[in-house]
């Protein structure tokens, strides 16, 4: 369900792909240090958004370093690291073991079982450090695992869990802008899942899998309603991080939330619009 959270690299300026990058690399750096090379491939672009910025709203100092990677053996690449680094990679074990834990829950998946012994320990030690946050997003994830089961349609229910778990996440501190982040992670949350359930239909439809807009894509303004949905619910996470005093990196922070988090939204309509064009020429 993550990856939507992603820069539109065309309108990114050099500079700032650069910085983008350096912030990438850096939590990957983080996560092999802290949780070795399991800890590693859970790299997200979301959580890399989520440093960005905490690290922009509370004015959080940066260490600079370059090394080489198995990625980018040639050359070495900027690595930009702090306290919120650390925080990001923590809470990736953390949502990583989760996940696993669903999937052999609701698949009964093999794969799923082993990888959560593999990554049970590093969630223990996560957890330690976070344990008010680890009891939320479990409690998040099993409402929303127990609404899926009982294949509830109202996506705005499914949804609000999914944007609980992330609110979580993105409250930082509980200060003066807590309730921002809270609001900007809650909707940012909402958008994913709902952008999710959307990029999966056709697969759920053909595996005969649930999907809360199965009964929904059928009617003739799915299109414009989806759209809508979406439209409003990047609205309000964007009303919410125009609240917090993001001065560094804004333009890296707006290209993600006004333009990148669409890139998969446009991705499916470029394709539905190809297949729709090559339906017209058969006729």
């Amino acid at each position: 369900m993550f990856g939507y959270v992603q820069i539109r690299k065309p309108e990114l300026k050099v500079k700032d792909y650069e910085l983008y990058h350096g912030f990438y690399c850096g939590l990957c750096s983080q996560l092999k240090e802290q949780h070795g090379f399991l800890g590693q491939i859970t790299l997200t672009y979301d959580m890399t958004f989520l440093v960005l910025l905490l690290t922009s709203a509370y004015d959080i100092p940066v260490k600079n370093s370059t090394s080489r990677c198995m990625m980018h053996p040639g050359k070495k690449q900027l690595h930009l690291t702090n306290e919120i680094t650390e925080y990001a990679a923590d809470l990736n074990m953390i949502l990583t073991y989760h996940h696993l834990r669903d999937d052999k829950e609701d698949e009964h998946s093999k794969k799923a079982w082993m990888a959560m012994k593999l990554y049970h320990g590093k969630k223990k030690k996560a957890s330690m450090k976070y344990q008010q946050k680890d009891a939320k997003i479990e409690q998040a994830l099993e409402e929303l695992s127990k609404l899926e089961k009982a294949g509830q349609q109202d996506i705005f229910a499914l949804a609000d869990c999914f944007g609980n778990l992330m609110a979580v996440l993105f409250q930082y501190k509980d200060d003066a802008f807590s309730q921002y982040f809270h609001d900007l992670g809650f909707h940012l949350g909402r958008f994913i899942y709902i952008m999710d359930a959307y990029d999966d239909l056709e697969k759920d439809k053909e595996k005969g899998c649930f999907n809360p807009l199965l009964e929904k894509s059928s009617s003739p303004d799915y299109e414009t309603w989806i759209y809508n949905i979406l439209l409003d619910e990047a609205a309000q996470a964007g009303a919410a991080y125009q609240k917090l005093p993001c001065l560094d990196y804004a333009d890296i922070l707006g290209n993600i939330l006004y333009a990148g988090i669409w890139n998969r939204y446009d991705d499916i309509q470029t394709k539905k619009n190809s297949e729709n064009m090559q339906e017209e020429r058969k006729g």
